[in-house]
């Protein structure tokens, strides 16, 4: 809905819907202010029918799950992969693996701010692409130097669904209805790892390295192929704004974009549509621009200097996501650590074929996936609950109490499967512990990822990006490490240190951020304005 407005008007707050709050009118000589139509503007993502929400919450979901199974699906092939090249050193082939995770700490912090300036679909699709090529040639590496590159390559371009996919659910939906449908969302990167290994097992046997890895890059063929189709399909839904020489607009063409949700993008392409409508010589004002922006048009110099270093601003900046990225970061660097010493685990202590080692993962799955859905079932009734006590006022910090029972079980499941598997105890007791482990990591997971949406809403991929950096780098560095202290420390004994440090940093973790959150959140640039709308 186009207001006039003057151009020292300030930049909108937002209401408790997530929608920018109204502004005073003014005379009809200053710039024309474009918001959506009322509060139920359908062009509103917050207002789409659940059937649309839903519908992107699955497709950006499905992309983040593709590019996490080409993580780890070469896992069980790694020592085949080094005895055709030569090495012999354990944290060279350990980072064979986990150098892809290395280009998920670099890809958001550009890919997130890219997708908040053009849109999350045209990123999200150039970047499997990239994806899809590197890792295609991962496949005809002719040295280990190759390989790794390759792999740092396909990392970057895999790593962008894992920024935006956040931005795309907090487009979509309002703080309230959000927990369902990250608990879906944050549980595909997790889910991913764990699949990729479960069917790369059966391929380590094949007489080519260049035959498995053409099937590895076959998901993210898929990906590309039914992201690709979406566009052209009536799946995700995001009507065009045509010119037809009215400021209410509620014509709409036939036209279609996938996963085009970013407000900030929809209302600027609104704001073009009515700048070309309008006769220069009989308009009233030709400073025509959103309520996200000050001036019409976004400049090569705005985009360089607020939307690209945002991320790196949040991360330098902003320190409850500083303090979350360190926690996230510990807890994702278990869950590779373990993806990466399960082959040597059930291999090495238990003597299974590595087909039938691969098959462990599968109670990795089954603990992330339980997990994952009795929380999808609670997490936003807490926050209701917690919400009608505050007075009708959500805070970010009512997504911690889902943390509370994570902070436990992640480390009892550290003792168990460490313990079982150095007393070399019957292996369902090891997996018992590993689905422990995969139980309360997700727990932890979706806890962190609702609360840096809701508290980022409208720069929610870059504070994604900023946060994802540091985990990223710890899901690198985490399996280099690991060989060496399981093999002078056993499994128990590195298990039991890893479990005493999950204990002292998670347990009093919810606590703290349910006492200081809202006052660190206070103090913040980014984060201020977007929990106003909660």
């Amino acid at each position: 809905m186009p207001r006039n407005v003057d151009e020292t008007s300030p930049t909108p707050t937002l209401d408790d819907k997530g929608e920018p709050a109204p502004l005073n009118e003014a005379s009809p000589n200053d710039a024309l202010l474009v918001d959506w139509d009322g509060p139920d503007d359908p062009a509103n993502p917050k207002n789409w029918p659940y059937r649309r929400k839903w519908a992107a919450t699955i497709v950006v979901s499905s992309f983040t799950f593709i590019s996490p199974v080409s993580s780890s699906m070469v896992a069980p092939a790694t020592l085949s992969v080094a005895a055709d090249f030569g090495v012999t050193d354990n944290t060279i082939i350990a980072m064979m693996t986990s150098i892809f995770v290395l280009g998920y700490a670099i890809g958001p912090l550009f890919m997130g701010p890219l997708s908040e300036i053009y849109g999350r679909s045209r990123v999200t699709q150039l970047s499997n692409l990239f994806y899809l090529a590197w890792n295609l040639g991962c496949g005809f590496a002719q040295n280990k130097g190759q390989f790794i590159a390759f792999r740092f390559l396909a990392g970057i371009g895999g790593s962008a669904p894992l920024a935006i996919g956040g931005g795309v659910l907090g487009d979509v939906w309002r703080p309230e209805e959000r927990g369902k449908a990250i608990a879906i969302y944050s549980l595909a990167p997790l889910l991913g790892p764990v699949v990729g290994p479960v069917c790369g097992a059966w391929y380590v046997t094949s007489s080519s390295f260049a035959a498995h890895s053409v099937v590895y890059a076959l998901p993210g063929l898929l990906n590309d192929l039914r992201g690709a189709g979406c566009s052209g399909q009536r799946v995700l839904l995001m009507p065009q704004f045509k010119s037809q020489g009215s400021s209410s607009y509620k014509k709409r063409s036939s036209n279609v974009y996938c996963i085009v949700a970013f407000a900030p993008l929809l209302l600027e392409r609104k704001a073009a549509a009515i700048r070309k409508s309008m006769d220069p010589e009989k308009a009233q004002t030709t400073n025509i621009h959103t309520i996200y922006e000050k001036e019409g048009e976004r400049s090569w110099s705005q985009i360089f200097s607020k939307a690209l270093i945002r991320p790196f601003m949040i991360f330098g900046q902003e320190h409850i996501a500083q303090l979350l990225g360190i926690y996230m970061a510990f807890v994702y660097g278990l869950f590779y650590l373990f993806l990466t010493n399960m082959p040597t685990i059930f291999e090495g202590t238990y003597g299974e074929k590595t087909s039938i080692a691969g098959l462990h993962y599968i109670a990795l799955g089954l603990g992330l996936t339980l997990a994952s859905q009795v929380n999808a079932r609670y997490m936003d009734r807490i926050y209701l609950y917690y919400k009608k006590k505050n007075n009708g006022v959500g805070e970010p910090e009512f997504r911690l109490p889902s943390m509370v029972p994570g902070t436990f079980i992640l480390p009892a499941g550290l003792l168990i499967a460490g313990w079982a598997a150095d007393q070399k105890v019957h292996w369902i007791v090891t997996d018992i512990g590993i689905a422990m482990l995969g139980g309360g990591l997700i727990l932890l997971f979706q806890s962190i990822q609702t609360y840096v949406v809701d508290a980022f809403t409208l720069h929610a991929a870059s504070a994604l990006a900023a946060v994802s950096c540091l985990r990223s780098l710890a899901g690198f560095g985490f399996p280099l490490f690991a060989p060496a202290m399981f093999h002078k420390l056993g499994y128990g004994k590195g298990s039991t240190i890893l479990a005493c440090v999950a204990i002292v940093l998670g347990c009093p973790a919810p606590w703290l951020f349910w006492k200081y959150g809202k006052q660190i959140r206070s103090k913040s640039k980014y984060a201020r304005k977007s929990a106003d709308a909660h």
